[in-house]
Parts: structure tokens; C-alpha cells; sequence
């Protein structure tokens, strides 16, 4: 699901309503001090739901004393988060 590699955090596995929980926990567990970097170059298939495990990814990094950035997002995803307005809440690299 969330593989180390090269320095970041590649999500390797759909980013769904049925994959979320999941998702959300992984992340979470991966999240170490310093600078973090979710990549999504993974991604295959990406949901509403996204929005939702990325928000969570970033309140868990707060509380690990480090710093999220997100790379390669789906389009659709970031469509969506212009549509919510929540945009600049994800820091997108």
C-alpha cells in the first residue's frame, strides 16, 4: 500500500472508500520526523475519499513533528480539491 523508496513515500494501491481506512493507517504508520513526501505516481484509481486520507495524513504529521508534501496527484484529485476548496490546505509539490 505505502512503500519507502528513495526517500519518499510511494502509495502503491487505489486510493478508494474501500481502501481508506487502510490508506489512512499506513500512512500514519510511515510518517517518521523530518520532511515527508506522499507520492502518488502509484495511483491507479482515486476517489473523493482521497481528500479525506490526505487531510488525516497531515493532522498525524503534526503530531510526529514532521512536514507532508504531496507529489503526482491524480488530476481528478486535485480537481476535487479546488471544487471543496481545500486546495491550499494539501501542500502540493
Amino acid at each position: 500500500m505505502i512503500e519507502r523508496r528513495g526517500g519518499r513515500l510511494l502509495v502503491t494501491a487505489s486510493l478508494t472508500m474501500d481502501n481508506s481506512r487502510r490508506l489512512l493507517a499506513a500512512g500514519c504508520a510511515a510518517l517518521q520526523p523530518g520532511e515527508q513526501v506522499f507520492d502518488f505516481s502509484g495511483v491507479s484509481e482515486a476517489d473523493s475519499s482521497a481528500i479525506v486520507v490526505m487531510l488525516g495524513w497531515l493532522r498525524a504529521a503534526a503530531k510526529a513533528r514532521a512536514t507532508v508534501s504531496f507529489v503526482n496527484i491524480p488530476a481528478g484529485v486535485a480537481s476535487l480539491a479546488e471544487l471543496y476548496g481545500v486546495s491550499e490546505l494539501l501542500p502540493l509539490a
